[in-house]
Formats: C-alpha cells, sequence, structure tokens
C-alpha cells in the first residue's frame, strides 16, 4: 500500500465502498504512503461523514497493524526455529500459527482500567461472585460502546474480540472450558438491557434494519408481565409430583429466570444441575418436547444446550465442532462431488466480493457445512434449509442468506418449531448434532453417514 498511487488510492476506495470520497482524495493527491500517513485531524478534514471517518480510520488501522503483525511473526518464527528446531515443524508449524493469529487478533483492544477493588479481585486470580461479574460487564459494555463510537449494535465479531481479550488478559475466568460463551452472552444481555428504554427510537429503528435484526423481534412495554403470567400458568399444569417440591422450585425459578434481560447464570447452571434427573428421565419417557421445553425453557439456549450435552458425554461439542471445519472445510470444497452445487456457485460469486481473509475464512467454513450431506449422498434437506421453509420434523437448520456478512441468520427447528437462534455456522452445526444426543432423537437414515461421520469426529472414533 505504500507504493500505491492516487489512482489505486481511489480504487481501494471504491472497492470498499467509499466512492463518495474519491473526488476529494484526487483534488488532495492523497497517495498510498500519504493514506497511511493521515491522523485523526486530517481524516476529519478530509471526511465529513462521521461513518466515512470511523470506516477509512479502522481499515488504516487493520492495514498498519497487519503489516507490524507480519513482521512480528517473522521475527518471532526465526527466533522459535532457533531456539526449538524440533518444536517449529511439521503440524506445530499450524499450531503455532494458529495460536499467534489468535492473539494478534485481540491486539486492536485493550480491556479498560477496572475499579479498584475489581483488579484486586483479578489480580488475586479469584472467580468473580455473582454481582462482581455484573461490575465487570458493566465496564465492558461502557468500554465497549465508547469504542464503538456510540454504537449499541456491536457484530458477533466484536463480541469475540472483546471476550478473547478479557480470557487471554485473565485466563482463570475461562471456567471449564465454557467461558467463552458465558461472558459472551452476559455482554450481549447488558447491551439488550441498555437497548430497551429505547426499543421505539425512530433511530434504534434504523439500526435495527441496517445490522440486519430479524423481524418480528419489537419489544411490547408489557411482554415482560404478559410472557410471566403466561409461566406461571403453565407450571400450574406440572406433573402432580412435581408440586409443592423443592424440584417444583428449581422449575419455577429456572422460568422466572429465563425471561429477563439480566440472567444468574451461575445460579442457571446450578439449577440446570440440580434437575438433570427429571429432565432425564422425561426425555428418555418420550415426554411431547413442548413440555420439556417448557418447563426447561433455558435448553432453548445454545451454551446451555451444550453445556447438557458435555454433561451427558464429557465433550465440548462447540469447540470440536470448529476443530471439525477449520481442518476438513478445504477438503470438502474442493471436492468434485460438491463442484456443481448451487451452494459451491453462490460461495464463488461471494468470494469475489471480498478481500479479508478472515470473512474469506468464514464464507468457505459455512459452504463446507451447508454442503456436507452432499458429500456424504444425504438427504440434504434433513440437514438444512437454505433460503426455505422447514420441512423436515428430525432436528433441522433454517439458513438464510448465508454468505451475507449483514444479514446471514441460523437457526436450529425441531418438530417445525424454532428452538434456538445461532450465531454462525459453527455454532448451528454443533447445535444440531447436540439436539439429537440431548434431546434423545433417534437419526433419519437418509442423514445417517453425515451425522455419522460429525460424531465420530467428536467423540474421537478412530473407524467411524
Amino acid at each position: 500500500m505504500e507504493n500505491w498511487s492516487v489512482e489505486q488510492v481511489c480504487n481501494w476506495l471504491k472497492q470498499r465502498n467509499l466512492g463518495e470520497l474519491v473526488p476529494k482524495f484526487r483534488e488532495e493527491e492523497v497517495s498510498g504512503a500519504a493514506l497511511l500517513a493521515l491522523n485523526d485531524r486530517m481524516v476529519q478534514q478530509l471526511v465529513k461523514k462521521i461513518g466515512h471517518q470511523a470506516v477509512l480510520m479502522d481499515l488504516i488501522k487493520k492495514y498498519q497493524q497487519q503489516k507490524s503483525g507480519l513482521e512480528s511473526l517473522t521475527y518471532s518464527c526465526e527466533t522459535a526455529s532457533q531456539k526449538f528446531p524440533e518444536v517449529i515443524s511439521g503440524k506445530n508449524l499450524k499450531s503455532f500459527f494458529a495460536r499467534y493469529k489468535t492473539l494478534q487478533s485481540t491486539s486492536s483492544y485493550t480491556l479498560p482500567d477496572f475499579p479498584y477493588d475489581v483488579k484486586c479481585l483479578l489480580a488475586e486470580k479469584k472467580c468473580p461472585d455473582h454481582s462482581m461479574r455484573i461490575r465487570i460487564i458493566e465496564f465492558l459494555q461502557a468500554d465497549m460502546t465508547k469504542y464503538l463510537e456510540g454504537s449499541l449494535y456491536p457484530n458477533s465479531q466484536q463480541y469475540n474480540l472483546v471476550v478473547n481479550a478479557l480470557l487471554q488478559t485473565y485466563p482463570f475466568l475461562d471456567e471449564d472450558g465454557n467461558g467463552f460463551l458465558l461472558w459472551k452472552r452476559a455482554l450481549k444481555d447488558r447491551f439488550k438491557y441498555v437497548r430497551r428504554p429505547i426499543e421505539d427510537d425512530e433511530q434504534v429503528l434504523r439500526n435495527k434494519c441496517k445490522f440486519g435484526h430479524r423481524r418480528g423481534q419489537t419489544r411490547k412495554s408489557s411482554f415482560a408481565e404478559n410472557k410471566l403470567d403466561n409461566i406461571q400458568g403453565q407450571i400450574e399444569e406440572e406433573p402432580a409430583h412435581l408440586k409443592g417440591s423443592t424440584m417444583d422450585l428449581h422449575i419455577k425459578w429456572l422460568n422466572q429466570e429465563y425471561i429477563k434481560t439480566q440472567r444468574n447464570w451461575e445460579e442457571v447452571d446450578n439449577r440446570m444441575n440440580v434437575t438433570i434427573e427429571i429432565r432425564r428421565k422425561m426425555i428418555s419417557d418420550k415426554a411431547p418436547l413442548k413440555d420439556i421445553l417448557r418447563l426447561f425453557p433455558f435448553l432453548r439456549c445454545p451454551y446451555q444446550l451444550f453445556r447438557e450435552f458435555q454433561l451427558l458425554t464429557h465433550m465440548d461439542i462447540y469447540k470440536k465442532t470448529v476443530e471439525i471445519l477449520e481442518i476438513y472445510s478445504e477438503n470438502i470444497l474442493s471436492l468434485y462431488v460438491v463442484r456443481n452445487n448451487p451452494i459451491n456457485i453462490m460461495l464463488q460469486e461471494n468470494l469475489k466480493q471480498h478481500t479479508d481473509e478472515d470473512v474469506l475464512k468464514y464464507m468457505k467454513m459455512t459452504a463446507a457445512c451447508l454442503l456436507l450431506p452432499e458429500v456424504f449422498g444425504d438427504d440434504s434437506s434433513l440437514f438444512a434449509a437454505v433460503n426455505e421453509e422447514v420441512k423436515a420434523v428430525t432436528p433441522v437448520l433454517e439458513v438464510k442468506n448465508p454468505f451475507s456478512m449483514n444479514s446471514c441468520e441460523f437457526a436450529l427447528y425441531i418438530e417445525r418449531e424454532e428452538l434456538a437462534q445461532l450465531d454462525d455456522c459453527t455454532m448451528a452445526l454443533a447445535a444440531l448434532v447436540a439436539s439429537f444426543h440431548v434431546f434423545d432423537i433417534p437419526r433419519p437414515k437418509r442423514i445417517h453417514r453425515t451425522l455419522n461421520f460429525l460424531e465420530s469426529l467428536v467423540f474421537e472414533v478412530r473407524n467411524p
């Protein structure tokens, strides 16, 4: 970029939807070297719109970080290879690069200066209690809002960036390997809580549309009260042996906590542990799914679905799914059997529109996930409904606009009813596999080979 001409800079701006800035950049003769030398004051003089200022500064910052990261990575590899030649070789080289990239991804965000009592607790490496967790989340939310220049709508990548920074700085907060999902969910809930008083504001509605908010999710003022009344009425219809028991109190608490904006996730985990026996009994006795979800609505949350799977199998399904897609996505996309598939054609068209490596990787992993049934000759309609209505009664994914970074949607359906909304293809695939085990649902024969392949990798079976 340093050697770019003014015209190359203008073309670069057009590719990033900043074509409005081209005349001004030509007038001021901004070359590649000048672009990288711009500071905040210069950008404000060049660019009138705040949104364009933010995007431009972010692009410059990312390029500079990528450049410095590459230089640092080269130095690290040379140093490591000199000191530990037997480590930086073969398969370990891929692991080294992956770890380094993970560390680099957090370098663009610095944690806020926590209050004194919080810093003391973190310095002692003590796991915070519920009230301290709330304080940490509140400071992170406030700092993220400042970091995003007042926006209350972070995207999934920005949530990941902040939570990664928190857990890498304080690894002891990653409790039993589930800390990432726990803290991310708490942070999301905090933003929802902050946004709630301004739900009907015109600017908020425009932002929802801009950031791909799903239609039909507007909040009515009496929603929480009505929901609570409904749940309390439903619990009164519980089986007789639950009424008046300690188990009944746990179930009532879980239902009331589920409708809250801020949830006590530590207590949710405890009460889900206490009630697992009766829950598993209902599932093994083939109780209707709607009754199970009525009593235990937290099974609709991906984190709790994954946690239930881990309690049953001692396997971290989300972590395993990430590994599977990262390892196999390139191989799947190179197979002849998927070459002319509509999903692959759609992928190739979208790859031409992006240059960011993380975006390309995300798209390829999404395509590989959706193409799995084609690889094994299974019925793809029993795996995922892409831009169409869900028809299968067994667990199946609903996927809309899979390669759109702003409007893609993933959801898990069971018995043609939506069970959970999911962040991305990795979480969606993990939820699909987990749901068969958690709800003890027989696998359809027409999708058996695909699920068998995934489960053999999750459970590390050598001969699937």
